[in-house]
């Protein structure tokens, strides 16, 4: 029941999916008034809700409740397929595409799907050969941000990464992965044709090498190939000089 008639007919406009306010910037249209509001601080770049712990501002106060929770180390929304928590509710959505396998995101250039619209963005970088992310002390360049400060600890010699049982350090945490393994004798990256396991994809990669019969690695003294570097290695220091 409504107690007004404009109340009513603001309602049936729900149904007939009439949006009369409109956005003089964009032209996108809006069924309420105060929808039109929110939407158009994302032109003019009002953002009224500020964060009290570290002044970061936002455009609406849904957005400043979800940050707030990074402060006080909220994380209401749970996974019910593992347990892992999270701050906002679309974070534990995007999750939850690993566990479904949903990949609704498709690069169009080479059908690659992904679960995030993120990771097709940096994807798409490979075909743009676009590298935005620039190290100003060398000069290289990087399609991620992730990509580059990895690369900084080259620069800055730091090894965040450190293994418990030997206190030996890493730049990366993949790097760390792989150690690990030769304490633990993990090799959970096997051939399909003869079922060897290696502790790194990259040792499975070469070994791949040897049954496509491919010999990347070229003795510049004879010309003889090899499909490991270590066998070139080898070779060269039977040659003279």
């Amino acid at each position: 029941m409504f107690s007004y008639n404009s109340a009513l007919m603001k309602h049936k406009k729900i149904h007939k999916g009439e949006k009369e306010f409109i956005c003089l910037q964009c032209g996108k249209r809006y069924r309420r008034r105060i929808d039109l509001a929110y939407h158009v601080r994302i032109h003019t770049g009002e953002k009224p809700f500020k964060c009290l712990v570290c002044g970061k501002t936002f455009c609406f106060k849904s957005s400043l409740t979800s940050h707030e929770r990074l402060h006080r180390r909220e994380k209401p929304f749970g996974c019910l397929e593992c347990g892992k928590n999270f701050s906002q509710n679309i974070h534990l959505a995007c999750h939850m595409r690993i566990h479904t396998g949903e990949k609704p995101f498709k690069c169009l250039e080479c059908g690659n799907r992904f679960g995030q619209s993120r990771t097709l963005a940096n994807h798409m970088k490979i075909h743009t050969g676009e590298k935005p992310f620039r190290c100003l002390q060398c000069g290289k360049s990087f399609r991620q941000t992730a990509n580059l400060s990895s690369h900084m600890r080259i620069h800055t010699g730091e090894k965040p990464f450190k293994c418990l049982q030997c206190g030996k350090s890493f730049r990366q945490r993949g790097h760390l992965a792989s150690h690990v393994r030769t304490h633990t004798g993990e090799k959970p990256f096997s051939c399909l044709e003869c079922g060897k396991s290696f502790s790194r994809g990259s040792n499975l990669a070469r070994h791949m090498q040897s049954h496509r019969g491919e010999k990347p690695f070229k003795c510049s003294h004879c010309g003889k190939s090899f499909c490991e570097r270590s066998k070139l290695r080898t070779r060269q220091q039977i040659h003279p000089g």
